[in-house]
Order: structure tokens, then sequence, then C-alpha cells
């Protein structure tokens, strides 16, 4: 299974599931960096120091962040918001588990 870092704007309730479906799931409050304004830089360097997919919902400055291509990365999951935490997380874990290696990659989760 993946492994993640989720930044703070991925709701507690797609973490949970995720870990349920059997992914390692560290979260930017497990990490001690929520609500601390950390530039998405560095949120990006982290994941990938920490050998995590990073997993999002701020598409576009990730999204710009990978284009530039400043630094190789273990991958990006990068979702739009769903109410129905379980069916993304159900969404993410298929993509993910069809996808293979991710690493220098963005996946992107839409909503149906």
């Amino acid at each position: 299974m993946a492994r993640f870092y989720s930044d703070e704007n991925i709701p507690l309730p797609v973490v949970t599931q995720l870990r349920c479906l059997g992914h390692d799931v560290l979260t930017s409050l497990d990490a001690g960096k929520a609500n601390a304004s950390v530039p998405d830089a560095e949120v990006l360097a982290f994941a990938s120091a920490e050998n995590r997919i990073l997993l999002s919902h701020n598409r576009s400055h990730f999204l710009h962040l990978h284009r530039r291509r400043t630094a190789a990365h273990m991958g990006m999951v990068l979702c739009t918001f769903d109410v129905d935490f379980v069916a993304l997380a159900q969404r993410i874990h298929a993509a993910v588990s069809a996808s293979g290696d991710i690493r220098d990659q963005v996946v992107r989760i839409n909503r149906p």
C-alpha cells in the first residue's frame, strides 16, 4: 500500500478511510506542521524527505510546483473536494493501486 503525506486541507474522514484500506497516512497534524502556514514547496519537500506521496486538494499550487520541476518528488495525488469522503478515499485507493510507481508523477482525482 501507499505511504501518503496529507496536507491540512484533506479531511480527517478521508485519511481514516485510507488507513482502513491499508495505506500509511501521515497528516500535517501528526507531523506537527498543522496551522503553521508552511509554504507549498516546503510541504512537498517534507513529503519527499519522508518518502511519501503528497495528498492535497491544493491542486493549482502543487501542479505549478510539479511543472517547474525544481525537485524530484515521490508523487502527488491532487483531488477535487468531495463531501462523500468514503468515495473520495476509494477513488484515491483505486487510482494509486492501478498506477504503480508514481514517483515524479501527478495523479488527479476528480469528483464524479
